[in-house]
């Protein structure tokens, strides 16, 4: 079974209560906006930091991305706020 490491940071990894999960690899052709949304139908924390996806950002296997990318074969997705300078 490949899998797919999910990290989170920030109030993203505060709401769902876990720094990073392993999950099975998504089906061929899956998005980011896909699997996120699948997440956020978990409900509660998950709900909570991952419904709104305009307020996130999203790095595969460490290169930020659109959520409208496959996932395809990438071992790792990060989702944390924007980052602001300063």
């Amino acid at each position: 079974m490949a899998t797919l490491t999910l990290v989170y940071f920030a109030w993203v990894r505060e709401a769902i209560g876990l720094d990073e999960e392993r999950i099975e690899r998504p089906a061929s052709g899956t998005t980011i906006a896909d699997l996120v949304a699948a997440l956020a139908s978990r409900g509660g924390g998950y709900a909570e930091a991952l419904s709104d996806s305009s307020r996130l950002r999203a790095a595969l296997d460490q290169r930020f991305v659109p959520f409208d990318d496959p996932i395809g074969e990438a071992r790792e997705l990060a989702l944390f706020p924007p980052v602001t300078g300063g």
